[in-house]
């Protein structure tokens, strides 16, 4: 087991690597001039080349890249991840306050997903090819077939013409109005679940209809043990290993993808800061939100391929 974490920690490693070369790259090579783009908003039409080249260099853009490169990495690796180009804010302290709307927003919508996806694909597979199954699936095919956007914008448009409602301008603490805080996020975490919900309650059913066909079930169903207990005692666990790692692959991306929600329902998460940074080209603060949505997406991978031997003792590791 201690060996099997080591190899995967040390190609996770080699994983971030690559992504902080390939970021850094396509920063600098995508279109725009950041220190152009400040000193244009500071002086206007009529700025100098001196006024340029002095953002240039109290930016340390003016360093080689290799130079740049290095510094922002060894910077990342003792936990200064800079600051930002336009704010001036140091990244870590932005980030620390925005991370907690971001996680709110992707667990709420992991748990509305699992609520609704794992007994939505039971419900399939033990009233196979009947209305209800046809019912759920046209349902779940929905889900993955238009895109979680246009459901939200379509949310929007229905509640502003038909109800009068539109999402909360401001960000509303759960401290401050719990009540308030949760109308804001369940719709943005009910969107978001939607599409992932689907994968869930497919992948549920394929995989316990392949359970309970097998001679164990049916064992169990000759002993005169209750249709109950056989599904959700016996077959249920066997049958989850497979959707964990559908459950652990959604928490992983779904931080990454609450850049629409959080776009569309205007809340002030890591994504919208990451859509608003990578416009203004701010080369810190896009570096390093990319850099934890690496490490986010490699350690939850481990901890879901660690959760296979709780489920099944059969497996281990080597």
């Amino acid at each position: 087991m201690g060996k099997y974490i080591l190899r995967r920690l040390v190609m996770g490693a080699l994983t971030a690597l690559l992504v902080s070369i390939l970021v850094f790259a396509l920063m600098r090579i995508a279109p725009g001039d950041v220190a152009l783009m400040i000193v244009e908003g500071q002086a206007g039409e009529f700025w100098t080349q001196e006024q340029y080249e002095a953002i240039k260099l109290e930016l340390g853009l003016d360093a080689p890249l290799p130079g740049q490169y290095f510094s922002w990495l060894f910077g990342m690796m003792v936990g200064d991840w800079g600051v930002s180009l336009y704010t001036g804010e140091q990244v870590w302290d932005a980030f620390v306050m925005k991370i907690p709307i971001t996680m709110e927003l992707a667990l709420v919508s992991v748990f509305f997903s699992v609520l609704m996806g794992i007994p939505i694909g039971i419900m399939m597979a033990v009233r196979q090819d009947t209305w209800v199954d046809y019912s759920l699936r046209v349902f779940s095919l929905a889900g993955l077939s238009i895109p979680n956007f246009w459901i939200a914008t379509m949310v929007i448009v229905i509640g502003l013409y038909v109800f009068s409602w539109s999402p909360p301008i401001e960000y509303i603490p759960f401290w401050k109005d719990p009540l308030g805080n949760i109308a804001q996020f369940f719709w943005p975490a009910m969107i978001g679940a939607y599409s992932s919900m689907s994968t869930k309650s497919r992948m549920m059913r394929s995989t316990m209809l392949e359970v309970l066909r097998q001679d164990y079930i049916r064992t169990g169903h000759s002993k005169g043990l209750s249709h109950f207990v056989v599904v959700y005692r016996h077959a249920l666990k066997n049958a989850l290993i497979p959707v964990v790692t559908v459950i652990g692959i959604s928490i992983a991306f779904i931080v990454g993808g609450s850049v629409i929600m959080e776009r569309v329902f205007i809340l002030p998460g890591i994504g919208n800061m990451l859509v608003e940074a990578m416009n203004r080209r701010d080369f810190p603060v896009v570096q390093s939100l990319v850099m934890f949505f690496t490490m986010w997406i490699v350690l939850t991978n481990l901890i879901v391929d660690l959760s296979y031997g709780w489920l099944d003792p059969r497996i281990r590791f080597d």
